[in-house]
């Protein structure tokens, strides 16, 4: 058996679940999530516990086991605490600023770039150097934090770029380095 296939999920006080069929929608007080699930698993609401079952031993089920659980478990906890992706900005004159909704990043490129949250989505600018992105779909807030990450993903000579919080950046050392380490004379 999925060691995380076969734990049921408990479901906290104020979060309601509706399963039909495949489909599993979560209201929270945060919000309301819907998500289908594999056809061959089977979710059921087992008294304050969700519980995920796979029709057979096969390898296809056994992956999709644990996958489901691990869906509908971020779904309820989604709806009552939400998720937060962290972005922080390094680099000479690279800052980054809202406009109503939009972030406005200002990182060398010769204007402005402008990006949009999707619906559901907040993002926040606590300090001009750090982009926080809210929301109670993990999947979402994780997308759009790699998406802002692309725009100027952290460079390894001189550490420049967005990276996530907590993100170590390989460094090399470039020629005046491999020159000073013993290279040609």
């Amino acid at each position: 058996m999925s060691r995380i296939g076969r734990m049921p999920i408990p479901v906290p006080k104020g979060v309601e679940v509706e399963i039909s069929g495949n489909t599993v929608v979560v209201k929270g007080p945060k919000g309301k999530l819907q998500r289908d699930v594999a056809k061959d698993m089977k979710v059921s609401l087992q008294g304050d516990k969700i519980v995920v079952e796979r029709p057979s031993d096969d390898k296809e089920h056994r992956a999709l086991h644990g996958l489901t659980r691990t869906l509908v478990a971020n779904m309820v906890k989604g709806v009552t605490e939400g998720y937060e992706k962290s972005l922080v900005i390094s680099g000479t004159g690279y800052k980054a600023a809202k406009q109503g909704r939009k972030l406005v990043l200002s990182i060398g490129f010769s204007h402005p770039v402008e990006i949009e949250p999707v619906e559901g989505l907040e993002i926040e600018v606590p300090l001009p150097t750090k982009i926080v992105v809210k929301g109670i779909d993990k999947e979402l807030v994780g997308q759009t934090a790699a998406n802002i990450r692309a725009v100027r993903p952290p460079e390894p000579y001189k550490g420049k770029g967005i990276m996530y919080e907590g993100e170590h950046v390989r460094r090399k050392a470039g020629k005046a380095g491999k020159a000073a380490a013993g290279g040609k004379k």
